[in-house]
């Protein structure tokens, strides 16, 4: 079975490394793997594609802003894409973030859907069903359930100066629901719930949470905290890819000025702008693809602090859970479905104080039945050795169905 998967990036951020560790599965199974991807030169198991170049992205970023048009630039870089596609003859196309400015949407679907190739697309937000926005429970909107339509959430990502949500949802809901072989793949509960109530209501959809290694997410031993000069200190540990506002950086700065001198705010992932601006009861650290480094932080901190106002299923709260690190989180999208009352506490959206709350809570707790709790879940549940297994169960079930 020949499976080509479509991603931003490859091998580089939490979904690139899952469809990188999916190929891997794939090619230890006897099958054949691909991945195109928009942007990043990092190495992989499997064969790549690159889709377009720098100046593919700059422009569609543009057009993103000008007209509202993401998802429906890089003409030429899709195109080319296409003509890839069609050499491969894959059995089964994997699709997973299509956000990212990097591919045309209406080229892509009208090809999947003319050949009915069949598709599993894993949904990591909301823009699916959107007719702009990524995520849409902070400001309440449910104009997607029939049709957006004065977007409310324009400066939200994707970023635009131009309101085209009306036609971008009518063209979305007519794309996306004419491949009689496409499933869908959510990580949470809580987003399989929106899909049910969207235009997409009627695609299969599977629910399975996203996994990680947790061969390279261990509890080990580390000195990080004496190079950092913490030694002595309970990190309260933030990681963020990219800290934007729905983040809850400003949450964590606000915590790091009621928890007592004992803890430490820790912040993975800052611009050097952020970090500059951090007051001193925040120790901030720029973006880091060293993944041993993070399984160090995280197996070295106190708790793993995740204040976030919109998300799916955070895999760094996995990455902390298989670190044997409790996570405390806001109750926001299906962030709280990572742990159980053992491995974790679960605060309103906001309650800062109750964060901190949390945190002395779980001091109570003894520390390595903690750990072990949090380890033991992580193996159970987020292993990606048995988690990716189900892709490739869904991929030759769709493949022998179109057969």
């Amino acid at each position: 079975m020949k499976v080509l998967q479509i991603n931003t990036t490859v091998n580089f951020s939490s979904i690139g490394r899952i469809a990188e560790d999916i190929g891997k599965v794939l090619m230890k199974n006897g099958h054949q793997s691909y991945i195109a991807f928009g942007r990043g030169n990092r190495p992989s198991a499997s064969e790549l594609i690159r889709i377009g170049n720098k100046v593919d992205v700059y422009l569609h970023v543009l057009q993103t802003r000008l007209f509202d048009n993401h998802g429906l630039a890089s003409v030429s870089a899709t195109k080319k894409l296409i003509q890839e596609i069609e050499k491969i003859n894959p059995d089964v196309i994997g699709l997973h973030n299509l956000t990212g400015y990097y591919i045309n949407i209406e080229i892509l679907f009208d090809y999947l859907n003319a050949r009915q190739i069949p598709v599993l697309w894993t949904l990591f937000d909301c823009w699916a069903i959107t007719g702009h926005c990524t995520y849409f429970d902070v400001i309440g909107c449910e104009k997607w359930k029939i049709q957006c339509n004065h977007c409310p959430n324009l400066n939200d990502y994707p970023l635009t100066w131009c309101d085209n949500s009306k036609r971008n949802f009518r063209i979305k809901k007519e794309l996306f629901t004419k491949n009689k072989n496409l499933h869908l793949l959510v990580n949470s509960n809580w987003l399989e719930a929106y899909v049910k109530q969207s235009f997409l209501k009627d695609i299969p959809v599977h629910v399975t949470p996203s996994a990680i290694d947790i061969e390279v997410f261990k509890c080990q031993e580390s000195n990080i905290l004496n190079e950092y000069g913490l030694n002595g200190k309970k990190v309260l540990l933030g990681c963020a890819s990219d800290w934007v506002e729905r983040k809850g950086l400003k949450d964590l700065v606000q915590l790091s000025q009621i928890v007592g001198n004992e803890y430490r705010v820790v912040v993975i992932g800052v611009t050097k702008k952020q970090q500059a601006n951090l007051p001193e009861s925040v120790t901030g650290i720029q973006r880091t693809e060293n993944i041993n480094q993070l399984a160090a932080w995280y197996s070295s901190a106190f708790a793993f602090v995740n204040p976030t106002y919109q998300d799916n299923f955070p895999t760094t709260n996995l990455e902390a859970l298989s670190c044997g690190t409790p996570v405390v989180t806001y109750n926001t999208g299906g962030s709280p479905e990572a742990i159980d009352q053992h491995t974790g506490r679960v605060v309103e959206k906001g309650d800062v104080q109750g964060l901190a709350s949390a945190i002395d809570d779980l001091s109570l707790v003894d520390r390595n039945v903690l750990r072990q709790n949090c380890r033991d879940r992580a193996e159970k549940l987020y292993d990606k050795n048995k988690q990716f297994m189900e892709y490739l169960n869904i991929f030759q079930f769709l493949a022998e169905k179109a057969r």
